[in-house]
């Protein structure tokens, strides 16, 4: 086991592990901690610690999170997508005591150029999997080389309400698979994201409403059923027989066809959203149908038309 003491404006470490006792001193506490981490571990696995050093590349580490970590995430679909791209990288077949943070600003110089967002994501990612090799797979990383490196600043939050001729192009657009209008109609009058939408069936309709138990926040919660809401469920047969995928591509050669721009299915729960506070909800209103537990969030969802502002104030 390892102890740090604070002496001379220093901190001094001291490792203890079957028998061997190492001292050193440290200006800062979090090298201090990482020194006695890595060097317990050291102790600990010996030689065999010191041969995966030289053996395990990067590519190893993504391998291994994409198994044991992404699998078990919600998301694991996307974030997969997002770590087998970056296997494509050349960095990654480098051995991991060989990379360098000089190398993770060359990788992000290089992604940046595919907006700040993407870039931003990659670089927390690997960050992640570094992290997790050290503190939870104990690999002999004395440190991560991404800690400080800046993430870039992301794009501000997307502001995109419907005009009044997309709305109507969009509901009265015949898809050749006809539960997308079911699917368009419900995003707009409930919110929902398009997982929900995709995964409600008929016993998740009672007591006039919609409860949903697997959210993106695991928070269980229930969608009242307005009468507009009612016409579509009665009009739908549930579960949605349409891919996740499917619903991606059909709504894109719609907006392609349209000539409507800068529109994405998300944008659909902002608009949602942005009506209920028009319609007078209050905050905790709108939360307890969207799911959100930061006000903060939920209002990066919320832009009201200013025309109705000005009506209301007149």
């Amino acid at each position: 086991m390892s102890t740090i003491r604070k002496r001379s404006n220093k901190y001094q470490v001291q490792v203890r592990v079957q028998g061997q006792k190492i001292t050193k001193s440290f200006n800062n506490l979090t090298d201090a901690r990482r020194w006695a981490v890595f060097n317990e571990n050291k102790i600990l696995l010996g030689a065999e610690l010191q041969s995966l050093n030289k053996k395990i590349s990067l590519k190893d580490l993504i391998n291994k999170y994409i198994d044991e970590v992404t699998q078990l995430k919600k998301g694991h679909i996307v974030e997969t997508q997002r770590l087998k791209r970056l296997l494509k990288e050349p960095m990654v077949n480098q051995k991991v005591y060989q990379l360098k943070t000089r190398d993770f600003l060359e990788f992000k110089q290089r992604r940046i150029k595919d907006g700040n967002r993407t870039c931003a994501y990659d670089l927390v990612l690997l960050h992640h999997i570094y992290n997790t090799a050290i503190k939870q797979w104990c690999y002999p990383i004395p440190h991560n080389p991404l800690s400080n490196i800046q993430k870039p600043r992301c794009n501000p939050p997307r502001e995109r309400r419907l005009n009044d001729n997309e709305t109507k192009y969009i509901l009265n657009h015949q898809f050749k698979n006809r539960n997308m209008n079911n699917i368009i109609e419900l995003a707009i009058e409930t919110g929902m994201r398009r997982s929900e939408i995709l995964s409600i069936t008929n016993d998740d309709i009672k007591d006039n409403c919609i409860y949903l138990s697997d959210t993106k926040n695991n928070s269980p919660r229930k969608i009242p059923l307005t009468t507009k809401v009612k016409e579509i469920i009665n009009k739908s047969i549930l579960p949605y027989s349409i891919s996740s995928n499917a619903v991606r591509l059909n709504w894109y050669r719609m907006t392609k066809r349209a000539g409507i721009v800068d529109l994405h299915f998300h944008d659909l729960r902002h608009e949602a959203i942005s009506r209920f506070f028009e319609k007078g909800l209050s905050i905790p209103e709108v939360s307890l149908i969207s799911g959100h537990k930061d006000v903060r969030q939920l209002m990066r969802y919320t832009h009201l038309k200013i025309n109705n502002l000005i009506n209301k104030l007149n």
